[in-house]
């Protein structure tokens, strides 16, 4: 007899009515998380389900709910970038977590070129899960209308800036942190240390939450030094290359605000290089606070920290209690609170 043949078959509904002594219907009422049955005959049916062993067929019970349990999580980045940032991360953990929470399988989809956009928009309409969490878009991304004809909820990390309606522009669901508040926080403690001569390293602007943390730069420093300004693309190289060329054209720069931690450490790496002292002869702050970095990095950084497994977590909490409720009643923003963590570097 082979081992084929001679398996056990596999544990039914019926087999789970029968030996809880309910009906078929308490059982899929119960396996299927729906009120109204008796706590008395929920036990019971629990108790028979672990008995049994059985195992929800999850396509069968898909029919029935139009759920597929299962989320995309798409990042509008190469795997090169999202496996080497550890903003990336902190971020699909708290997603996780909460997913997980639900009993809901995540799906990651990264996108690198216009094949892979493609690819996602025809995973995406291909019914196979209940909705999308995006974040990393950039200004110019196709995604958001790609998304928007697969016919999937979505929820965004990080405050659209897109201005077509069509494609989810105003009113879309996202969070994200308050980035001009945190970035004004930065500059203002640099500018209360004294310091007059106050750089900023931005972000790649076509993100808006770059855009927003050079907006609060200049919310203080209105009337800055154009030189002084200069982008980078929130990765440890484009800080150096940002610190270098500030170091060559301003060399009299006596404060760094860093558009994130991983361009801080970048900026930090050059002034060691340079042979400039931080915090004496140039102050540096970043922004994320994520300690794999902020603490690590020499002399410890100070930066704007986010919370940024939250901002996962409510990403996902987001988007999932909208299959529960009506989606006019789901607010179409939330923004998290962000706080100044001084350390060593300034």
């Amino acid at each position: 007899m082979t081992e084929e043949s001679s398996a056990a078959p596999r544990p039914t509904l019926e087999a789970v009515a029968a030996r809880a002594g309910v009906s078929r219907a308490t059982v899929s009422r119960v396996v299927n998380g729906d009120a109204g049955v008796r706590e008395v005959l929920a036990v019971r049916v629990r108790r028979a389900v672990d008995e049994l062993g059985y195992v929800p067929n999850r396509a069968a019970r898909s029919l029935v709910t139009r759920r597929h349990d299962a989320v995309a999580v798409v990042i509008a980045e190469p795997e090169t970038r999202v496996f080497a940032d550890p903003f990336f991360a902190l971020q699909l953990r708290g997603i996780s977590k909460e997913l997980t929470g639900h009993d809901v399988q995540l799906v990651l989809l990264l996108t690198e070129g216009r094949d892979d956009h493609e690819r996602v928009g025809r995973y995406l309409a291909g019914g196979h899960v209940d909705g999308a969490l995006v974040f990393s878009l950039h200004l110019d991304d196709p995604l958001p209308g790609i998304i928007r004809r697969a016919g999937v909820p979505t929820v965004f990390g990080g405050r659209p800036g897109w201005s077509d309606p069509v494609s989810g522009g105003p009113g879309a669901p996202y969070v994200d942190c308050d980035n001009r508040g945190g970035a004004r926080e930065a500059v203002r403690h640099l500018v209360g240390l004294g310091r007059d001569r106050v750089a900023h390293i931005t972000g790649p602007l076509d993100q808006t939450s770059a855009v927003d943390r050079l907006d609060g730069f200049r919310d203080v420093l209105a009337d800055a030094d154009p030189r002084l300004i200069v982008e980078g693309d929130f990765t440890p190289a484009g800080g150096e290359r940002a610190m270098r060329t500030l170091l060559d054209t301003c060399p009299d720069v006596d404060a760094v605000f860093a558009a994130n931690d991983l361009s801080a450490s970048g900026a930090l790496r050059v002034l060691r290089e340079r042979g400039r002292r931080v915090p004496d002869d140039v102050a540096v702050v970043g922004f994320d606070d994520m300690l794999p970095v902020a603490e690590q990095v020499d002399p410890p950084l100070t930066t704007v920290r986010q919370d940024i497994e939250e901002m996962g977590r409510l990403m996902a909490r987001m988007l999932l209690r909208g299959r529960d409720e009506d989606p006019a009643a789901r607010p179409s923003g939330v923004v998290l609170p962000t706080s100044l963590v001084r350390r060593a570097s300034a």
